[in-house]
């Protein structure tokens, strides 16, 4: 028997929820920032996810920990010093780094094994690998995710604690006094700097100041364009701006709007104070002209694009003023600056056929060139084109240093000048990379918080009518200034002297690495195309890196064809896509299996959710979930343990009444035995009886978010599946992962039906109300058979105040109706009650309510789960998301409440504590 480490036991959980989404808003020196990617792992996570999967639980030594209590005493030691390592700020402290690295040592024997990523991605799972001093493996088929990679976890190590070669900084302190790579980060902020410099001295002109009404010169922050065509009404002809809004800015006692006259068959825009009285011009439905009033559809504007008769206007220009942003008129030197030849080689490729993800070629915007203007084409080249130059002059130098120069290459393993060189380029590579996300005409201008919005707001390349155009010079939003600040923030953060390796490589071959740790962020089923997303950095990267790293630039985009994705726009059909993904996510679980140790789990994380009916059963299942864990089960592995890593904040855009899955399930999987038995269904049901119940209350008891808990719940329930090596149907046939997942959500569902058992007989009678009708009316007669099988009446309920009964109709009270007074005798009042004072006040008002309450609380919580349950079903979003909301604020509301109590602030006799509720 393994021993057990602490992931398949405990985990603080709330605390490693909690940093992960705080991470969310860390912004400099966060490894984030040094590159866009989609769906990274909060470090906070993979940290804590590769520490937990090391340390031995102290239930597997108990000759050191006899009893409970010892063992809960030595876990709660393990957890203290998980919890300050999740930490942000923790990230490279060395004494807290020292007292982990200390107990993986003392659990491995002195001899922790390497780790592999064999889907690497943003990185974060390899980084924290060898934060936590292994030796990192990061493998990924796609190029921008090994160069991500590389930057990361390979160069630094490489030249870890070398000082600086730069003449400024050369000499200026000792050499002892720069720390990882520290000396690194310096040359890069110092040669990019002088690539910036070499670049305004041959492109500056593009990029003028601007005067305002005064003749005052100010600096151009950003240039913002409407696109134009020509309006199809004959005795019109007006050339049309396509505009979404002319509002500038919506900053209170800050409004500007671009008003326009017509002037011939032209707009002729001018900036102005104070809101806009026009509409834009273009809606979901197509749009109209601004002079002659007609309607104009899509299929005409797109046409236009695709004929070439798309053109664009200067409408405003936002500049630097003494207190703020100015917003003045367009100009003709203005117009004129922009107004450039394009360039004779800039990389370009075509925008793949993905009608999801890219709008731009249904108007003619085809290639990835034509994702920008030519003034920000003739810049980007420029930029891209001065590595060569910063190369020879980081060369000469690193030579000036005394550093020998080997002649070997960065790709192949060099340390030497060449090497050094490059490996600065690389990072000044990232900063161009960086500064394409924000000076493409798919960028915008956001008009309440007065900036820039980069071109990947969202995972897709949508269509932007009126965009921003930045200036790379100046210090705002979009400069080269704040691109090369990231990048130089992040590589000074890199501070382990471990050595890592990255890899170019299909997670379905073979990589020859044995006895290992394996911890992956594998892809969500077809849920972000990755390729060709990254397509947009990877023609800049291949631009600027292709000598450096010519073997990881070969191919002329992002490889396609063996992408683990099931996008279903490369396929015949949605089976074909779908066979395609199940088929290589079971050979690189196969080879997961392979690379493995068998005393240390793999540990796999997983988001996806997307829901399906089956017709035959009538079962809600999950694609996404199924597809992996059959592939995890196919592939010789147990599932022993999930844990839900909570990575977003509750006020994300996309959660915002929405019960959208804000988590990571983390599965942690073990080999299973080469001799497991099989079992019978009706063996495998009375097993998963005895196990999910104990396990869903833990849950529970954690404060899983209910959002959450259907899918944690399929860790034990899938544990006590996979590790059979079958389960046999009545007719002898092996039973398949969505049939055993059908199984585990019907128990889910017995568990909380049995539930409502514990509850007040008024409540059960509200329970089934409203799983029947929600908030709707029923007639008296129903809803007085209701009651009586409850044992209770109509009118007692109502006496409560939480059921109108009138007139021969029947309905649940809104929350927001409800008697102000806490009624804990009742279940389902009390339960509303906390929940709307949570809508409406906070973790205060909830606070206040809980306060008073003396033994109902966990009534409450236990429905508050049923209830969303119940939603999700119906599909009552906004509903499910405040039961939700409410659980994941639950232990601050507690908290909040008991301080109401100790300070006497609480009209109640009885200051009872409830901490463990």
């Amino acid at each position: 028997m393994p021993i057990k480490k602490l992931i398949e036991v405990a985990l603080p959980l709330e605390k490693i929820n909690e940093q992960a989404a705080r991470e969310k808003s860390i912004r400099h020196g966060h490894p984030s920032t040094l590159h866009l990617w989609w769906a990274r792992r909060p470090l906070a996570a993979a940290r804590a996810v590769i520490w937990a999967s090391l340390v031995d639980d102290p239930s597997s030594h108990p000759e050191q920990f006899p009893t409970e209590e010892e063992q809960e005493k030595e876990r709660k030691r393990l957890f203290n010093i998980l919890e300050r390592l999740v930490v942000w700020e923790n990230s490279n402290d060395e004494d807290i780094l020292a007292e982990s690295k200390a107990e993986i040592m003392k659990s491995t024997g002195g001899n922790p094994p390497a780790l592999l990523d064999p889907f690497a991605g943003g990185g974060a799972i390899p980084l924290e690998a060898q934060r936590l001093g292994l030796e990192a493996h990061a493998h990924d088929l796609n190029p921008v995710a090994v160069m991500i990679n590389k930057a990361m976890i390979e160069i630094p190590p490489r030249f870890a604690g070398k000082p600086p070669v730069n003449p400024d900084d050369r000499g200026k302190f000792g050499m002892n006094t720069y720390k990882g790579a520290a000396g690194l980060a310096a040359d890069v902020k110092y040669y990019g700097e002088l690539m910036k410099k070499k670049a305004f001295e041959k492109i500056g002109h593009l990029y003028p100041e601007v005067k305002d009404e005064n003749g005052v010169p100010h600096t151009v922050i950003a240039w913002i364009w409407a696109r134009t065509v020509k309006c199809p009404n004959p005795a019109c002809g007006c050339q049309m701006p396509l505009v979404k809004s002319f509002d500038l800015s919506t900053k209170k006692n800050h409004e500007y709007h671009a008003d326009y006259s017509v002037k011939g068959n032209k707009l002729i825009f001018k900036a102005e104070q104070g809101k806009s009285n026009k509409t834009g011009t273009i809606g979901r439905k197509g749009a109209t002209c601004p002079v002659c009033d007609s309607p104009v559809d899509f299929p005409y504007i797109r046409n236009c694009g695709q004929e070439g008769k798309m053109s664009a206007q200067l409408m405003a220009i936002v500049a630097e003023g003494g207190n703020g942003r100015i917003y003045l008129s367009p100009n003709e030197i203005h117009e004129n600056c922009a107004n450039v030849e394009k360039p004779d080689e800039v990389p370009n490729a075509a925008l793949p056929y993905n009608p999801r993800n890219f709008n731009t070629p249904n108007y003619g915007l085809t290639g990835f060139a034509d994702l920008f203007t030519n003034r920000q084409l003739t810049t980007l080249t420029s930029f891209s084109d001065l590595l060569t130059d910063i190369a020879e002059q980081v060369t000469k130098d690193t030579l000036a240093t005394g550093t020998p120069d080997d002649n070997i290459p960065l790709e192949d393993g060099g340390s030497g000048a060449l090497a050094y060189a490059q490996a600065v380029c690389v990072y000044l590579a990232f900063v161009i990379d960086k500064l394409s996300d924000y000076n493409s005409s798919s960028c915008s201008w956001h008009s309440s918080g007065e900036k820039l919005r980069n071109t990947f707001g969202r995972q897709a390349i949508p269509m932007v009518w009126d965009y921003t155009e930045a200036n790379p010079f100046c210090n705002s939003t979009g400069s080269y200034n704040n691109m090369l600040e990231w990048v130089v923030k992040c590589v000074t953060n890199f501070k382990s002297p471990a050595q890592g390796y990255v890899r170019q490589f299909d997670a379905q071959s073979d990589c020859e690495l044995r006895n290992i740790m394996i911890s992956t962020d594998p892809p969500y089923y077809d849920n972000i195309s990755y390729a060709d997303l990254s397509d947009f950095f990877y023609v800049w990267l291949r631009n600027s890196l292709k000598t450096i790293y010519p073997k990881v630039f070969r191919t002329m985009l992002v490889p396609k064809t063996e992408e683990l994705v099931a996008t279903q726009y490369r396929f015949d059909s949605a089976e074909t896509a779908r066979s395609f993904f199940e088929s290589g996510m079971l050979s690189a679980c196969k080879q997961m299996y392979i690379y493995a140790r068998d005393d240390i789990p793999v540990t796999i994380y997983y988001a996806y959710k997307q829901s399906e009916t089956d017709e035959e059963s009538s079962q809600t299942a999950s694609t996404g979930w199924e597809t992996m864990l059959s592939a995890i089960i196919n592939a010789g592995f147990s599932i022993t343990g999930t844990w839900p890593m909570r990575t977003e904040m509750a006020t994300r855009t996309i959660g915002m009444g929405t019960n959208a899955l804000a988590s990571s399930i983390v599965l942690v999987c073990r080999k299973r035995p080469q001799d497991a038995s099989q079992i019978t269904r009706r063996n495998f049901i009375n097993e998963l009886k005895r196990e999910l119940r104990p396990a869903l209350k833990k849950l529970q008891s954690s404060n899983i978010a209910p959002v959450d808990l259907a899918q944690s719940a399929i860790g034990p329930g899938m544990g006590v599946f996979s590790k059979y090596k079958a389960v046999l149907e009545a007719d002898g046939t092996p039973m398949s992962v969505r049939a055993a997942l059908a199984v585990i959500n019907s128990e889910l569902d017995i568990f909380f039906n049995e539930q409502d058992g514990e509850l007040d007989r008024e409540s059960r009678f509200c329970v089934d109300l409203f799983t029947q009708k929600g908030f709707d009316t029923i007639d008296f007669g129903t809803a007085d058979t209701l009651a009586r099988a409850k044992n209770t009446s109509v009118n007692k309920i109502a006496a409560t105040g939480a059921l109108y009964a009138q007139k021969g109709e029947v309905h649940l009270v809104d929350r927001k109706d409800l008697p102000e007074k806490p009624n804990e005798s009742m279940t389902w009042l009390f339960t509303q009650q906390l929940t709307y004072a949570m809508e409406k006040g906070g973790i205060d008002a909830s606070a206040e309510v809980a306060a008073k309450a003396l033994t109902g609380l966990q009534q409450a919580k236990d429905l508050i789960y049923r209830l969303y349950q119940l939603c999700e079903r119906k599909g009552w979003t906004n509903e499910a998301y405040a039961y939700n909301n409410l659980i994941v604020s639950w232990n601050d509301i507690i908290q909040k409440a008991n301080d109401l109590k100790n300070a006497g602030l609480v009209e109640d006799d009885d200051q009872q504590k409830f901490d463990g509720i």
